[in-house]
């Protein structure tokens, strides 16, 4: 049985010098780039769309809201295929699937097309969102591996920031028009493919093993020798099992899961929401013209950044409560980014909704300053949330993080069919009082689980309690 040559092998992932680390990380990060980019340019296709097609808001809003759909149903393939053929293996054809899918619905001539092909490369693109991160946890150590995932999730939330800025002066073009918005999102996933073709390694720790054991059997003539992983198989039960039925099952009975997951899903739904909110406070309450009117956008991104950052540094903590925990995890000690993100989120949002909704008197500044802690709150609740859940369930990780992605992605597909509705009839000011009032609602939760974490976890079927 062929293995790794002790922990300083060099075909160890956790060994690769850092500058092949960082290549490789640029590269599935593009990728996941380019397709959360592909979701949210669109939505500033919508009324180009329904002056060309006769339709109404909510069928123009199709577009985002299935490819979303896309974004969920994907991983139930992408992410057993990468366990068994690897990651870079299912990232060349889930890349240049997506890239004929938004191809296609640039040159579609009919409304049915743009919208199947918009699921489609929603659920072709969606293996970023599973391989990427797998591929961090191949070559990062778990005391290292926060870092990354904080600069993955930065990327997957600074995707949707960025399109609407780019979709907005791109439809704003008399020569460029809505379809250059899928044009453009296919441009990127080309460039992303290029760099995971040429510029990736294979990072999945069993398919090196396997390539290893079959150089030594044409080495040395024994055929006998083999990798663990050529014993590995896939099966339709298994991918049903662990994909499809135990996820739902966790999510709707462990009290953990399902609340982590809703404050995760509702944050989620309202980045799409924005989509909506911040064209028409900025372009029909300020008068800015598309592409102008999304450059808030930037400072949202800002925010983001700063919480990454912020992230990072208190990632320093959970490090240290670890190695007093005797290298075991400590689950509860993932949640106090998540506590502060949740309060500047519901400034963030009453901010905006209160000194936008007033374009005659207050300075657009103000509200666009306003996105900067929404920005902030997105990534530190976003963020923790999954760590705590990986933390919680472990060996149940895959399966609590499918049923987070179902739930999360519904959400962002649902919340931009009632946007402008919502935002119309109850007017901004009160509309993002709504939104805020649940925000401040849900605050408590993260406090609860830091506090109750442990007990609640001790009683689950699925979860560890890990002291």
């Amino acid at each position: 049985m062929v293995d790794f040559d002790g922990p300083d092998d060099p075909l160890f992932p956790h060994n690769w010098p850092l500058w092949k680390k960082i290549i490789i990380c640029g590269a599935v990060g593009l990728s996941a780039l380019s397709v959360s980019m592909g979701s949210a340019m669109f939505s500033e296709s919508a009324e180009q769309l329904m002056m060309e097609y006769k339709i109404g808001w909510v069928v123009a809003t199709l577009g985002t809201s299935l490819f979303v759909f896309g974004f969920a149903s994907g991983p139930v393939i992408w992410g057993p295929l990468s366990e068994l053929y690897g990651r870079k293996t299912v990232l060349i054809p889930s890349c240049f699937g997506y890239i004929c899918f938004c191809f296609m619905v640039g040159a579609a001539k009919d409304i049915q097309t743009i919208m199947i092909c918009r699921f489609f490369a929603g659920f072709v693109g969606a293996a970023p969102l599973v391989a990427a991160p797998a591929a961090m946890a191949d070559m990062f150590s778990a005391t290292t591996r926060g870092n990354a995932m904080t600069n993955f999730a930065m990327v997957l939330f600074g995707g949707p920031m960025l399109a609407p800025i780019c979709g907005g002066f791109t439809v704003k073009n008399s020569h460029l028009r809505w379809r250059f918005t899928s044009y453009f999102a296919g441009m990127v996933g080309v460039l992303a493919l290029i760099a995971i073709v040429f510029f990736m390694d294979e990072t999945h720790h069993g398919l090196i093993l396997s390539r290893k054991a079959e150089i030594l059997r044409r080495r040395t003539g024994n055929w006998g020798i083999h990798a663990a992983h050529d014993q590995v198989s896939l099966s339709i039960k298994e991918i049903v099992e662990k994909n499809i039925s135990r996820p739902i099952v966790m999510l709707f009975t462990e009290p953990i899961l399902f609340l982590i997951t809703l404050y995760n899903a509702f944050i989620y739904g309202l980045l799409y929401l924005f989509l909506t909110a911040i064209p028409l406070i900025f372009v029909g309450g300020y008068h800015f013209s598309s592409g102008v009117g999304e450059l808030p956008y930037l400072a949202m991104l800002i925010g983001e950044v700063i919480g990454g950052i912020l992230s990072i540094f208190m990632e320093r903590r959970y490090v240290r409560a670890v190695v007093a925990n005797n290298g075991k995890p400590v689950p509860e000690e993932r949640l106090p980014p998540m506590i502060v993100g949740s309060i500047l989120f519901a400034i963030g949002i009453f901010w905006l909704g209160w000194t936008g909704n007033y374009a005659s008197k207050v300075h657009w500044i103000v509200p666009t300053i306003g996105t900067a802690p929404i920005g902030m709150g997105l990534i530190l609740i976003f963020l923790p949330c999954l760590n705590y859940i990986i933390d919680c369930y472990l060996f149940f990780a895959a399966s609590a993080l499918a049923g987070n992605t179902f739930l999360r992605s519904a959400f962002g597909a649902v919340f931009p069919l009632f946007a402008k509705q919502m935002f119309t009839n109850m007017k901004i000011k009160w509309a993002t009082t709504l939104l805020g009032l649940i925000s401040v609602v849900l605050i408590p939760v993260p406090v609860l689980f830091y506090k109750f974490g442990k007990r609640l976890r001790s009683k689950s079927k699925f979860a560890f309690d890990l002291d």
